[in-house]
């Protein structure tokens, strides 16, 4: 992640728990391929223990950088190359805003993980999604982008230095082009846009109304070929 780069970035999730060995595997031989720019571990919930392992074999097979997107403080693993500190800036969820950020301190400074403060934002996607469930949070309505935008620009005026909009993993709906285009006039600071995203022209619509980084999961779950698609992106 290049905060100083105008270039457009691909992310690709990965959850440990929802891949193994030879998925992984193809995952990650299709995505060097495309020519992502780097990939993002983690998941609401870890029920395989293999974070750690997760990210040696993923920095095994590829040289991009591989940063944690945690869903708690037990997310933390010093393998990677950094990490997403998310605060779940659209809820009132307190363990989410500051909470379990203080249990994760000494760790993360004993980890010496590069650490970028991220304001989350969960959109509504039409759907009930694993983190809206899991944090206990209502995501903005996604026929209100003025509440995304203004929520943004506060994230940033809090010394936050990338602004995530998700939709959330296995969305119905992706983030419209409308709250895109809302958010990107307000903040200076990136823009991260993930969940629902399916094909390239989605990619594509994020990019134009304004993201500067679109993250990929849910769809590669699915079809690894997905990936091939992007390759027209990427060039």
């Amino acid at each position: 992640m290049n905060s100083g780069s105008t270039r457009k970035q691909i992310a690709v999730l990965i959850d440990p728990d929802k891949t193994d060995t030879k998925k992984l595997q193809k995952t990650i031989d299709a995505a060097n391929k495309a020519n992502i720019d780097f990939f993002l571990v983690g998941g609401s919930l870890l029920l395989k223990n293999n974070l750690e392992a997760t990210i040696v074999f993923i920095k095994k097979h590829s040289k991009k950088k591989v940063y944690l997107f945690p869903g708690n403080p037990a997310q933390i693993c010093s393998k990677a190359d950094g990490i997403l500190l998310l605060s779940l800036i659209s809820g009132r969820n307190a363990d989410l805003l500051i909470g379990n950020h203080v249990q994760a301190a000494p760790l993360l400074k004993q980890s010496k993980l590069h650490i970028i403060p991220t304001g989350y934002i969960l959109i509504d996607s039409g759907t009930a999604t694993t983190v809206s469930y899991i944090s206990n949070t209502t995501p903005i309505p996604a026929n209100k982008p003025e509440i995304a935008a203004c929520t943004a620009l506060a994230g940033e005026q809090l010394g936050l230095r990338y602004i995530y909009l998700e939709a959330g993993s296995g969305a119905q709906n992706a983030v419209s082009q409308e709250t895109i285009k809302a958010v990107r006039k307000m903040i200076s600071i990136p823009l991260i846009v993930g969940g629902g995203i399916r094909n390239a022209a989605q990619i594509e619509a994020a990019f134009t109304a304004g993201a500067d980084i679109v993250v990929i999961g849910t769809a590669i779950e699915k079809d690894v070929k997905f990936l091939e698609e992007i390759k027209s992106i990427k060039k």
